[in-house]
């Protein structure tokens, strides 16, 4: 028995189920209406197309190094319980190996077996970001991984032009803790510097500053900005007392990337 998109819309609105589970019931039972209903009540999918509402804020980050390629994959979920099973962690595992392999484009060709965790672990199962990074010839690259419960929750990719390996891999795990948004002062958008500067302007005046003094502070406190939003001007996380790029010296530090849960 065939069946059409009309029916699976028709079983989405009898059944409250979402689409692609809809489209498995009526075709793991032949397009029969009745069955696919009863399918999906015994498998827990019926009020599945709730999950939808629900935020994915778990789930885990998957890495791998390869030579000169390195890549991160975010495979996100509701709970930890599933985060930490092992199809889950197997799946995401797949998905970093394929990119690594393949480009980021290619986590496209496992859409059946995400569709089909799915419904094996009941919750709403979702892609997050996914990175890829290929380095120059002669650049290093090396990687931190933070692993909480057992599995990978915060991944850095760094590459580094003119440095060692162990440099490399201090400048990932200072990316790890402290979390920066660009990587020079350059980089921040002057839209993004404008609101900060307005935002701290107000916050000066509200303290009662003379106005005469609302320019200097204000500036010191943008100097704080860039601190705390720039990796090269962070103070380095194992020694505060120099910023990254005192820490770095001559190495320059090419592109990084942080993909975290939550």
């Amino acid at each position: 028995m065939s069946f059409t998109a009309k029916d699976v819309q028709a079983l989405r609105q009898a059944s409250g189920a979402g689409m692609m589970d809809c489209k498995k019931a009526l075709e793991a039972n032949g397009g029969d209406m009745e069955a696919a209903k009863q399918w999906l009540r015994e498998k827990g999918l019926a009020a599945s197309a709730k999950r939808d509402d629900r935020e994915s804020a778990q789930g885990v980050v998957a890495m791998k190094i390869d030579g000169n390629v390195g890549a991160i994959v975010k495979l996100k979920c509701e709970t930890d319980f599933v985060a930490s099973s092992d199809s889950f962690v197997a799946e995401a595992e797949a998905l970093v190996s394929l990119v690594a392999a393949k480009g980021e484009q290619a986590v496209g060709e496992r859409a059946t077996q995400l569709e089909d965790l799915k419904i094996l672990l009941k919750e709403r199962i979702e892609l997050g970001e996914v990175v890829r990074i290929e380095a120059v010839a002669g650049n290093v690259l090396d990687s931190y991984l933070h692993v909480q419960g057992g599995r990978g929750i915060n991944g850095v990719i760094v590459e580094m032009s003119g440095a060692t390996a162990e440099l490399a891999h201090d400048v990932a795990v200072h990316v790890a803790f402290a979390r920066p948004r660009y990587l020079r002062r350059e980089d921040v958008p002057a839209d993004v510097v404008a609101a900060e500067r307005a935002t701290l302007e107000t916050i000066t005046r509200n303290e009662g500053k003379p106005e005469a003094a609302v320019p200097k502070i204000v500036e010191g406190r943008i100097q704080g900005f860039y601190k705390d939003v720039v990796l090269l001007e962070q103070p380095y996380a194992r020694d505060d007392k120099q910023s990254v790029a005192q820490v770095i010296g001559k190495a320059s530090i090419v592109r990084y990337a942080q993909v975290e849960i939550g």
